[in-house]
């Protein structure tokens, strides 16, 4: 019998043997996004699923899988992106899919604010502003710390973090951007310090 959701295609059993990969997720995946993190992530020594940026997640949770569990190292950095669609969309089911996935290990979050309307938002452990200070609380598309009552980050395709057992969580302003603090001709430094923390917490974990 045959569960809904379980790991049992023809490709996947190629890649069975694989070694655990440890994945970072980026809830944003349009084209500055993609430079930004493509970026950052060579600046940590891994590796970006460019492939997966696209607005929305042009990628399956099962084709993102086998790019993951094909590359020669770790971290490996994705993104997934709803374009603000309401409920279950591409990016949050590939995102289930990954975190479901036996030979994958998803050690962290950027959950990337934006100005999407009528969303919950999400709790985060903690945010990188656009100054690069680590903070408490949310901050907003621009990468200011939000006000001492505002308690979540809002942005397109972070609320299907809430519904994941994700270990860690940054909050971060719109990456690339952020009135020029994250831009590309910098080194996108905001994105890479929130990248880097996420490794500093995921090894305090292990």
């Amino acid at each position: 019998m045959i569960l809904k959701g379980e790991i049992t295609t023809k490709k996947n059993k190629n890649i069975q043997n694989s070694r655990i990969r440890k994945v970072i997720v980026v809830t944003d995946g349009d084209k500055r996004a993609r430079e930004a993190v493509e970026i950052a992530t060579k600046e940590i020594g891994g590796r970006c699923i460019s492939q997966s940026a696209g607005n929305p997640t042009p990628l399956d949770g099962e084709t993102l899988a086998e790019l993951i569990l094909s590359s020669r190292h770790d971290p490996v950095v994705v993104m997934v992106d709803d374009k603000g669609h309401v409920g279950s969309g591409k990016g949050e089911r590939a995102l289930q899919y990954l975190v479901q996935h036996p030979q994958i290990k998803v050690i962290g979050a950027l959950a990337v604010a934006s100005k999407t309307p009528d969303v919950a938002g999400i709790h985060v452990d903690e945010s990188i502003d656009n100054q690069g200070h680590i903070v408490r609380g949310p901050v907003d598309k621009d990468g200011n710390v939000e006000a001492s009552n505002h308690r979540y980050l809002e942005g397109d395709t972070v609320e299907s973090l809430n519904k994941l057992a994700i270990p860690f969580i940054v909050g971060i302003g719109d990456l690339g951007k952020m009135k020029g603090a994250d831009r590309l001709e910098l080194g996108a430094p905001i994105t890479t310090k929130a990248l880097k923390e996420i490794l500093r917490q995921a090894q305090k974990m292990e």
